[in-house]
């Protein structure tokens, strides 16, 4: 109970820092923006946070100590033969014994792999089986995140009827609650063994992902694009180190060398001169720098506490985005209806019909993204996800050049040479090691 203690004197205390003297409402649409000197929009931006933080623990707080009081008590010692409440409280707080009688969608998959591996063709020791389906995971992170970043692209920066929508927070609100139906659809309509964890535990996986979203978002006003950059090359260092402290997992030489290998090579191909063009030439500062480690900190935790989870619990993608999608919803619906600007965003969404239509595909293709991500945690770990979004950044970039004939220096072609040479470089070292893919 110690995390759960953790995150709310995180929340209060950062919230009691950043809230601006004088402050006579909770909306931060009402925060005048300067457009310079970035002194004042450091200030903006702790004002933000700290409204979002205070809306936060309009749910944070009640709950914990909900959970403190109730998990060692009697009162949900009847468990699913209690009343409603009873029920209700004991799969939020207490762990459950899994009905033996119903499959698990992700362990038939696993069974499947396990018996076709067997019979597969193989060719120096490859499984083209698992090799596909990895090949599967890859291709379906990278469309779905390649429509959803065009679409999020042309929600925020195009006017519907010479009017622009600037509440980002809506779209992670319509994105998390589709995916939350979506969710909630498959494990309804699939024979799906129950899940074991208590909802809590998706509690920290789902703030950990609203606050990176966040940060990361709000760190692009403050840092130049080099910086922004080699941050999110560099993501699979982090993630290993995050993966010792939680789950005091240990990874063999070859994976530190590669995944050094992977962020430099991603790091000089993003960093081509040619690409500095589109990008405004913002100055890092320091609120960029913190707000950029906040961010690598928040995501690097959120896919190691999934894979924990996965590893403990064993439950279907399915049900760990259902868990996750449940707590994003409701904190962000909490967090637009405290600020007042839930019932604008309504208005202007049906006023709009073109932009409705854009958000709901919007959120349509971000539920299929979070089915590849917690597939591709619970079948491959998070280090191994981590490698696959990094590269994505540069196959994205190199995409584009190919199809708008965008011309790629030495220093862009060194880099994409070394990202395969690092993936090729871990797929020996794992072959030399007999180790599983």
């Amino acid at each position: 109970m110690a995390t759960i203690d953790v995150v709310v004197v995180i929340c209060s205390l950062t919230a009691v820092y950043a809230l601006p003297v004088g402050n006579k409402t909770l909306s931060s649409n009402n925060v005048t923006v300067p457009s310079h000197p970035h002194r004042d929009f450091d200030k903006f931006w702790l004002q933000a946070l700290s409204i979002n933080l205070i809306c936060y623990l309009i749910i944070i707080i009640p709950g914990a100590l909900i959970v403190r009081f109730l998990e060692p008590s009697e009162y949900l010692n009847k468990g699913e033969q209690g009343n409603i409440i009873q029920k209700f409280l004991y799969t939020c707080i207490r762990e459950r014994q899994p009905d033996k009688n119903r499959s698990n969608v992700d362990d038939n998959h696993e069974q499947g792999d396990n018996n076709s591996s067997k019979h597969s063709p193989s060719l120096l020791g490859i499984d083209y089986h698992k090799c596909f389906r990895l090949l599967f995971c890859v291709l379906g992170l990278q469309i779905s995140f390649l429509v959803w970043g065009i679409l999020q692209e042309r929600i925020m920066t195009v006017e519907y009827d010479g009017h622009k929508f600037k509440n980002s927070q809506f779209l992670v609100f319509m994105n998390r609650a589709i995916s939350l139906l979506v969710a909630w659809s498959a494990i309804k309509y699939t024979r799906v063994k129950d899940d074991a964890a208590p909802m809590y535990k998706y509690f920290y996986a789902s703030f950990s992902n609203i606050m990176s979203s966040w940060c990361q978002y709000e760190a692009l006003k403050f840092v130049s694009f080099p910086t922004q950059v080699i941050c999110k090359a560099s993501k699979v260092i982090p993630v290993m180190i995050m993966g010792k402290i939680i789950s005091n997992k240990s990874y063999p030489y070859y994976e530190y060398v590669t995944s050094v290998l992977l962020s430099i090579g991603v790091s000089a191909f993003l960093l081509d001169a040619s690409h500095f063009e589109t990008h405004p030439n913002t100055k890092t500062t320091l609120s960029g720098t913190v707000l950029m480690l906040v961010y690598i900190t928040f995501d690097s935790f959120t896919s190691n506490w999934q894979e924990q989870l996965y590893k403990k619990y064993k439950m279907s993608s399915v049900q760990m985005m259902f868990g996750v999608n449940a707590f994003s919803t409701a904190l962000t619906f909490v967090s637009l209806l405290t600020q007042g600007t839930l019932p604008q965003c309504i208005k202007f969404m049906m006023s709009h019909t073109l932009f409705a239509v854009h958000v709901i595909t919007l959120s349509t293709f971000a539920s299929i993204g979070q089915l590849f991500i917690f597939y591709t945690i619970s079948c491959y770990g998070a280090l191994i996800f981590t490698i696959i979004m990094t590269v994505r950044l540069a196959l994205s970039i190199l995409l584009s050049c190919m199809i708008y004939h965008h011309a790629v220096t030495v220093q862009g072609g060194i880099g994409i040479a070394v990202v395969f040479l690092a993936v090729l470089l871990r797929i020996y070292a794992k072959k030399r090691t007999n180790s599983p893919c």
